[in-house]
């Protein structure tokens, strides 16, 4: 609705990942480095995690588009709770392997004859695992069976863990992880945009729909994004298109904090915000945000209640952004534009 208004050729604020909009922050710089290295290394695990939102299938689907096909065969899986037996048999598939009717036995010999057929041709693979906090122990257990095949004294199989931060503590504190954790070669956990780059990430999110200036924003409007989003991107994609629309409805080409804040207020009223002891830190930063411009206060709900909700509000939040991952591994990434002009200081 707003894009028609505003002179937009799409939507610079979509929920969905796309490579079209990729915006190297600083902590995403900083992953591409380790990941470079790790891939160079071409053995061993490469782990990267970040909250729900922070960019991690972006990240990815951007490394992908620029790797060379010739020497890297890239297979990728989103991990939904999977037990040992299934994440072979997936694997299985994606090497072109039908592991049907096969005994676990023959079905790591049919795998390793699939990494071996990709080894022939000048190339290893490398196994991208998305949502790796569902893994089961067994799972990753058999992940670091595979990552023994080797070929002429060189691994075959290279393979990348992205998972939320549960996934990354879990790595640090199970005793039973410690012969993966001696293999994983690179690790980053992908922080919050800091609040100097949110002015440039909106920027180039807009540019790249039209944009000519229309709305504008004053400088303290990107503090009140930052506050009210936590700096993490999906947030902050979201409370935007919030803003955009509040805009056009209310025939206004300036948004300014006030404007951010009085969005946000009633999206809060839409959906009252977890406790900040369950809360994500940027759900916890946007009722923060909320309370500080005395915004009206949701009715009030008992515990139980409150946890229930709570508990279905995440599972379903899950699901759909599995759901779109498992989408997005049909998606050919491309790469998005370096040019990076700000809304506070553009170019002429």
């Amino acid at each position: 609705m707003f894009e028609d208004h505003f002179g937009l050729t799409g939507r610079p604020f979509q929920l969905t990942p796309d490579p079209a909009f990729w915006f190297e922050t600083a902590t995403h710089r900083k992953a591409m480095a380790y990941l470079g290295f790790g891939l160079q290394q071409g053995e061993g695990f490469v782990v990267i995690t970040g909250e729900i939102g922070a960019g991690k299938t972006t990240l990815m689907g951007h490394l992908l588009a620029s790797i060379d096909p010739t020497s890297l065969n890239a297979i990728r899986m989103v991990s939904t709770a999977l037990e040992a037996d299934d994440l072979l048999r997936i694997v299985a598939v994606q090497l072109g392997v039908q592991p049907r009717g096969l005994a676990k036995a023959e079905l790591l010999l049919a795998i390793e004859r699939g990494l071996h057929s990709v080894a022939r041709t000048g190339r290893r693979t490398l196994l991208v695992v998305d949502e790796a906090q569902a893994l089961s122990v067994s799972a990753v257990e058999e992940l670091r069976m595979l990552s023994n095949f080797q070929a002429g004294g060189r691994a075959m199989l290279q393979v990348v863990l992205l998972g939320q931060p549960e996934f990354r503590d879990r790595l640090h504190g199970e005793s039973h992880l410690e012969q993966l954790r001696q293999r994983v070669i690179a690790i980053h956990h992908l922080e919050p945009m800091g609040l100097e780059e949110v002015d440039a990430y909106m920027a180039h999110r807009l540019l790249r729909v039209g944009w000519k200036g229309k709305p504008d924003f004053t400088a303290d409007a990107f503090a009140a994004f930052h506050r009210a989003s936590g700096g993490v991107p999906r947030q902050l994609n979201s409370i935007a298109n919030r803003v955009m629309l509040h805009a056009a409805l209310s025939g206004s080409d300036l948004i300014n904090a006030d404007a951010v804040e009085a969005v946000v207020a009633d999206m809060r009223a839409d959906l009252p915000v977890p406790s900040a002891k369950h809360a994500p830190k940027a759900v916890t930063a946007a009722a923060e945000l909320v309370s500080s411009a005395n915004a009206p206060v949701a009715p009030a709900i008992d515990h139980e209640t409150a946890a229930r909700l709570i508990e279905l509000e995440t599972r379903i939040e899950e699901q759909d952004l599995a759901l779109r991952r498992v989408l997005n591994m049909l998606v050919e990434w491309v790469e998005g534009e370096d040019a990076r002009p700000t809304l506070t200081n553009r170019a002429a």
